[in-house]
This record gives C-alpha cells, structure tokens and sequence, in this order.
C-alpha cells in the first residue's frame, strides 16, 4: 500500500483529489493542458483512494469474521459451561451419596479432602416442577403491546398498577409498527423509512 493510502483518511484522499481536479481544470482552462507534476499527483491519489477502499472493505470483512467467530464461540462455550457444570454437580452428589452411604464425614487423597459440609442456610430442592403450585412460581410473559394494554383495560386499578409494576422490560416491536405504517397509521415516536447499508463486494 503507498504511503498516501496508508497516512491519509479516506476523507482527506476525496477532498485532495477534489482539490487536485480544481488545479487541474483550472490549468487547462489557462495554459491548455495540466502539468505532468499535477497529472502524477493526482494519479497517485486516485491509485491511494481505491487502495484505502480496499483496506476499508478488508476491515470490514475482518471485523464481521470476528463478530461471527466471537458469537459463535460465546454460544459453544456456554453449551460447554453448562455441561461441565451438569457433570459437576453429578460427581458432587455422587461423592456424597457415598459418605452418607458410609456414614462418613469426609474422604481423603493425597493432595485434597472431601468433606461433607452442612449449607449455611436452606435451599428450596424441587423434585417435581409440574406438581408446584403457581402460586410459587415466578412467571416470564411476552405478550405484545395490544394485548397488553388490553389486559390492562380488563382488570382493576390495583391489579393494573401491580402488573405495571411487574414490568422489567418493554421493546419496541417493529413487526407491528410497520404493519400499522402499511395501514397509514401514524405511531408516535416511531418512523418507518427505508435506510441503508454498506455491502462489500
């Protein structure tokens, strides 16, 4: 990659050979024809312009590899997590159905110890989820914005404001803003427009 390309934002490359044309014509306009010293600089910067772009379109490139790898690894890695968790609370309960099995305290290796070590405080055990009343349940509901404003017509004010106060999140949902778009609605806040991206090719 040349120098300019390389020193130079793409920015400052544009507006150089926006420069350079003005010099350009400016010289034909009054001597008939430009300058080779003119005419080389501005062939070195139409060259660092298509280099930069190229170096644009491999960073991109690059960084959308990267995303991907990253995602993709973060979802492996939490599969991985969760099954080296699963095996080790197997193996820890493995280990204390033996001690109790034995009525033993603990068991010693060379290097580590296990104990069986009484908690500091309860923990709930579930056996059975299905058979738990769902008075005892903390319940996760998505329901889009319609129902639920239409829940919220259909209850009482305390109820109302309890659900209101249950609320942890609530999204934008663009499938429904642009159906109402497509319906000539107007959505307050929100505009449905068609924008760009940048594609490299």
């Amino acid at each position: 990659m040349s120098a300019t390309a390389t020193n130079c934002s793409l920015f400052e490359i544009d507006m150089e050979l926006d420069d350079l044309m003005e010099q350009i014509q400016k010289q034909i306009d009054e001597e008939g024809e430009a300058s080779s010293i003119l005419m080389e600089r501005f062939q070195e910067f139409c060259k660092a312009h298509g280099e930069k772009v190229d170096r644009i379109a491999r960073f991109i490139q690059s960084m959308e590899a990267r995303t991907q790898h990253c995602r993709s690894e973060a979802n492996r890695l939490t599969r991985r997590a969760r099954a080296a968790e699963s095996k080790t609370l197997r193996t820890k309960s493995m280990v204390l159905y033996y001690l109790k099995g034995r009525s033993l305290k603990r068991i010693e290796g060379v290097e580590f110890t296990l104990r069986c070590q009484r908690n500091a405080q309860d923990s709930v055990v579930i056996p059975s989820e299905e058979e738990l009343p769902l008075a005892y349940k903390t319940v996760h509901v998505a329901l889009n914005g319609a129902h639920w404003e239409m829940l919220l017509d259909s209850v009482s004010d305390d109820l109302r404001q309890m659900l209101g106060n249950a609320v942890r999140e609530a999204i934008p949902d663009t499938e429904a803003i642009k159906l109402a778009a497509a319906r000539q609605e107007k959505v307050e806040g929100a505009e449905v427009k068609r924008g760009e991206h940048l594609r490299v090719e």
